[in-house]
């Protein structure tokens, strides 16, 4: 498979090894160096090497893009321009984006080994129809004039809340920077991005494309760093008032008390999953339920926040569907080279992470899971960060495996006998991201719908939506929404004007 390039046709390794890449950190509208000249490598998972050096920004360098972004916000040079003018720039940036898709894409194909139809098909189409949506919803912001005494009259007026510190994930590194910094800029904030030094090198370039839109500079800045020195950094600025945070649990806590030690500015967090799909016996396809329920888990590799990695079945099911879900995932789920097209599964994010997700598979089996396929490296990338598609079968609600989230390809199947039970075991976690129920019974659906405690539920299907729904979950999975108008009044804060005309 090929394409298009500027001498002709050329395969995507080719025009990979073409590649130049900007490594700088972004502030004030210029690529600069780290104020210690440290640096970070990125490293392509599916081989090893080192794909360049980032510049690794520290506490120095946070002061200096919060700086910037401070400055553009007091002097209004974004939040002040008229509506219509700032949706211009916001038309303009998501064509320059879709303009250089394929660029983009190999980025992230060799930062964090997505495979590069995934990228194209999946990551840079919806980050460019997240960057049109938010830039339309621009004018749509209203106010509020409330009804009270006939001697005065009072309005409720939505305004910026300044400097936003986002902080994005490196699962899907341009739409998980997009799902932040569309909102956020649209509602009329400044903004500095902290990537995942795991992914840094495309949302790096949305702050160059912002600019060249026509965005002032100093608007948007982005600091790659360690989340330890960078993350914390900015979490603890004073002149920060909001962190927008996807990630971790665990690191999602850090961040709300470092807020609480500075500032007490204003944290939303979108964190961890273990999203259950329950299939019951009358579910209405049985064969389209099962590819679902793959794709559920092992798209991406199963770095997904809400990824459907408890497989809860009715056990007049179990048999079948273990059968069926095995085809099914070594048929859709080939490992190989991320620039091959025919890719379907990459390499997880790095040698690291797939050791940590190697150590989970090997602690499932000492607490007596079984271990129905998967677990191990394909033999066909010995030096890539691969694992193959995995599945655990008798598993019981109080093992690791069922309760913690893994963040790779390894599904865990649990049986129920009632509704009830099913409930029970998809309600029994930290998490409530996501759930999905597949049956043919609306009015089982509507209960079901009721007593799961997730912030998204799907009957009959897994993953789907576009921008005017709210994502975002219950419990440790956050305490904020991504897409939809919503997540845009979140970059926002109110104010109460009392007019006395008596």
């Amino acid at each position: 498979m090929t394409t298009a390039g500027a001498g002709g046709f050329v395969s995507w390794a080719e025009r990979a090894a073409k590649l130049t890449f900007q490594t700088g950190l972004y502030i004030d509208g210029a690529y600069v160096a780290a104020a210690d000249g440290a640096t970070l490598p990125v490293v392509n998972p599916a081989t090893g090497k080192v794909v360049c050096q980032l510049a690794c920004g520290g506490a120095a360098d946070i002061e200096r893009a919060v700086t910037s972004a401070r400055a553009a916000w007091d002097d209004g040079r974004w939040r002040r321009m008229a509506p219509r003018d700032r949706m211009a720039v916001f038309a303009r940036f998501a064509q320059l984006v879709e303009d250089q898709a394929e660029d983009l894409a190999l980025l992230e194909t060799l930062s964090m080994g997505k495979p590069i139809t995934d990228a194209l098909t999946i990551d840079l189409p919806e980050t460019v129809v997240t960057i049109r949506y938010f830039g339309e919803c621009i004018d749509k912001v209203a106010g509020q004039v409330t009804q009270t005494v006939h001697e005065a009259t009072h309005m409720v007026i939505r305004e910026p809340l300044g400097v936003v510190g986002a902080i994005s994930a490196w699962n899907y590194p341009l739409l998980m920077a997009a799902w932040k910094i569309a909102p956020a800029l649209a509602a009329g904030n400044s903004v500095v991005l902290k990537p995942s030094e795991r992914a840094a090198l495309s949302p790096l370039k949305l702050a160059e494309l912002f600019v060249e839109a026509g965005g002032p500079p100093g608007v948007f800045n982005v600091v790659n760093g360690l989340g330890a020195v960078a993350g914390e950094a900015l979490a603890l600025h004073e002149g920060v008032d909001k962190i927008s945070f996807t990630g971790s649990t665990a690191t999602g806590k850090r961040l709300m008390i470092s807020a609480g030690r500075s500032n007490l500015k204003r944290v939303s967090l979108e964190t961890g999953g273990k999203s259950p799909q329950i299939f019951m016996p009358d579910l209405p396809d049985f064969d389209v339920a099962v590819e679902t329920a793959v794709r559920g888990i092992f798209d991406n590799a199963g770095q997904v926040c809400n990824a459907g990695s408890r497989l809860l079945v009715h056990e007049d099911l179990k048999d079948r569907f273990v059968e069926a879900f095995e085809q099914k995932a070594k048929a859709l789920y080939v490992s190989g080279d991320p620039l091959d097209p025919a890719t379907s599964l990459g390499p997880l994010s790095s040698h690291a992470h797939r050791d940590q997700v190697l150590g989970w598979v090997r602690r499932g089996v000492e607490e007596g899971a079984r271990l129905a396929f998967g677990g191990e490296g394909p033999a066909n990338n010995p030096d890539g960060a691969y694992l193959t598609p995995t599945l655990f079968v008798d598993v019981t609600p109080d093992m690791a495996v069922a309760r913690e989230e893994i963040f790779g390809p390894v599904a865990v199947l649990l049986t129920f006998r009632t509704e009830e039970e099913a409930i029970a075991l998809a309600n029994d976690t930290i998490y409530g991201l996501a759930a999905s129920v597949w049956t043919s019974d609306v009015k089982r659906a509507h209960r079901m719908i009721k007593a799961l405690q997730a912030g998204v539920v799907w009957i009959n299907c897994f993953g789907d939506g576009d921008m005017t729904q709210p994502f975002g979950g219950y419990k440790q999975s956050g305490n904020t929404r991504d897409k939809s108008m919503a997540c845009m009044e979140g970059y926002m804060q109110s104010k109460s004007a009392w007019f006395n005309l008596s």
